[in-house]
């Protein structure tokens, strides 16, 4: 991708192209498949012209299509966990882990959509006033805690 590959040509119909060659109707198929699997691994899979923020946007294009906008956010924050706590939560919050913990919770705080900041700010603020138990590691967007964190309530 260093090549700037990535934002040649028509991206969007790349990306798609990319998802049906793997015999999915949707980049959401194709990440549903891959729960818990980092942005950037997705990318990778699709190809090497194809950038894990394409992805990302595509996810969330979907996701306001179709309604499902907490469900990425809970799927964003899964991916982004996997990414920076592969081993799961950490058991002692040294200064590294607190580290891990403030990348993934940032990043996903920079990803989440405008029209879900607010609730974003109070799951972040209840996991870190009563952090998951040591090795708690989502695998997906339907995981119990997150669906407590962040209940699906769009129409």
């Amino acid at each position: 991708m260093s090549d700037g590959a990535a934002w040649q040509g028509n991206i969007k119909a790349r990306l798609y192209e990319r998802v049906r060659e793997r015999g999915y109707d949707s980049l959401t198929a194709f990440a549903d498949a891959r729960p818990a699997v980092p942005l950037f691994v997705l990318a990778d899979e699709l190809g090497n012209d194809v950038a894990a923020v394409q992805v990302l946007s595509g996810l969330l294009y979907e996701a306001e299509r179709s309604r499902r906008v907490t469900r990425f956010v809970r799927d964003l924050l899964v991916r982004l966990l996997s990414q920076s706590l592969p081993d799961g939560w950490p058991a002692v919050m040294d200064d590294a882990n607190v580290f891990k913990v403030a990348k993934a919770l940032g990043s996903w705080s920079a990803y989440t959509p405008e029209t879900h900041q607010e609730r974003g700010r109070l799951a972040r603020e209840a996991l870190r006033a009563n952090p998951p138990p040591a090795g708690w590691r989502p695998l997906g967007p339907d995981d119990e805690l997150l669906r407590v964190l962040l209940p699906d309530e769009e129409a």
